[in-house]
């Protein structure tokens, strides 16, 4: 059984390219949920989608089916999208297992992010565990143990450096990075200006925060989905009506895009009047040319990559160091649960086997004394075969090969060994 990671981020795609993948992605789960999937050896998937980067992590019984499996999210992603399939196909890297593993602690450390440190891709990690679990469940088919395990302990390596590094202690993310932008360009200050939040997801709520700790207090929420009362009123505050749209973002000194769920405003309808416009959305919710406004200054999630501030060598390094320990940790962790998976199935197929012959003796001689002397005799012996094996395995696990165990129990003897 491996790990993949197929990866397109920032680091290799521009975002609009990014925006475009993630948008046609939203059938990729169901995609490696299908029969087709299932057939090529996907046992489960989670998909991690931000603002700089779509990562689909798929559990894959049968590594040789790999570029079949990549076909299939590709060709997924060009009919939703509309991207060209090539296209697609470039814009992921693909790691496996160990590489798969570092890159996700990475990630949620922060350190593969736009803003290095920021802290809101470490939830952005659970809520993508969570998404993929609550899909499984629908399906009926649990998720994989061993991406559960990955994913949750990318979310502790994420504490680890949060806890023992300089890096997010400052609290920057995109998101405040951005309102530093506009500090730069907008009119009043914050505890005079109103602020309109596009969006009422889990983005719109961390803007929410960062705008009361500036000190701004007229926060209004528009939700071209209807859903902005319900939100506002848990948030505390303002929602602008189903139809009052246009004159929320007229009265709006900063205006912050966190939805990217309709098609994105064109320059003719956004009001005339001054306006610091932040677009922070996966796929956009402003139009590129509405830059070109007279009086508006309008600022893009590549604004804020460039305008990122560089975080210390010394806790980029540490950082990492802790990265490569939880990472060696984890890999560890995972060798000793698959050998001790193999070890109880070879146990317990030997175990069966002689129960089944020692039944065929009962029957023959009954369960008199010398058939009782005989059973202890042949389970001594069974124990004593059996040691080898086992300190075998061990031993090979501490090397890293505890799949050469595992094939070797399906070729000699077929015994599947069950994912722990």
């Amino acid at each position: 059984m491996s790990t993949y990671a197929f990866v397109a981020s920032h680091h290799t795609v521009d975002l609009t390219t990014v925006a475009a993948l993630s948008a046609g992605a939203s059938g990729v789960p169901d995609v490696l949920a299908a029969d087709i999937a299932r057939q090529l050896g996907v046992k489960g998937a989670v998909v991690l989608a931000t603002c700089n980067r779509l990562e689909m992590y798929v559990q894959l019984h049968v590594s040789a089916h790999v570029h079949m499996v990549r076909e299939l999210i590709a060709d997924s992603i060009a009919q939703t999208s509309g991207l060209d399939k090539e296209l697609v196909n470039t814009s992921f890297d693909v790691y496996a297992d160990e590489e798969a593993a570092r890159h996700l602690l990475t990630v949620a450390s922060g350190l593969e992010s736009a803003v290095v440190g920021e802290r809101e891709i470490t939830g952005q990690v659970r809520r993508a565990l969570a998404a993929a679990q609550a899909k499984a469940q629908e399906d009926g088919v649990p998720l994989p143990g061993e991406l559960v395990q990955l994913f949750e302990h990318a979310a502790h390596t994420a504490r680890q450096v949060g806890q023992h590094t300089a890096l997010g202690a400052q609290g920057r993310s995109i998101v405040s990075v951005a309102l530093d932008l506009a500090d730069e360009v907008a009119e009043k200050d914050w505890s005079t200006r109103r602020a309109l939040i596009f969006g009422t997801g889990a983005y719109a709520g961390a803007t929410i925060a960062a705008l009361r700790e500036r000190g701004c207090t007229d926060i209004w929420v528009n939700s071209r989905s209807g859903r902005a009362a319900e939100f506002a009123a848990k948030r505390e505050v303002s929602a602008v009506p189903v139809d009052g749209m246009e004159q929320g973002m007229a009265e709006a000194d900063v205006i912050i895009g966190c939805s990217g769920g309709s098609d994105p405003l064109l320059p003719e309808q956004i009001p005339a009047g001054h306006h610091t416009i932040l677009d922070l959305a996966l796929s956009r919710d402003f139009d590129p040319s509405v830059a070109d406004l007279p009086n508006v200054e309008l600022i893009t999630l590549e604004s804020v990559r460039l305008a990122a501030p560089e975080e210390t060598e010394e806790s980029v390094a540490t950082a990492t160091r802790i990265v490569e320990s939880e990472l060696a940790a984890f890999v560890s962790r995972q060798r000793s649960r698959t050998i001790d998976s193999a070890i109880v199935a070879l146990r317990s197929h030997t175990l069966d086997v002689l129960d089944s012959e020692l039944e065929k003796v009962r029957n023959q001689f009954g369960c008199g004394a010398a058939t009782e002397q005989f059973e202890l005799a042949m389970r001594r012996m069974v124990k004593s075969l059996l040691h080898t094996p086992t300190v075998r395995a061990k031993k090979l696990a501490s090397e890293g090969r505890a799949e050469d165990y595992v094939q070797a129990l399906e070729t000699l003897y077929g015994i599947q060994v069950e994912e722990s």
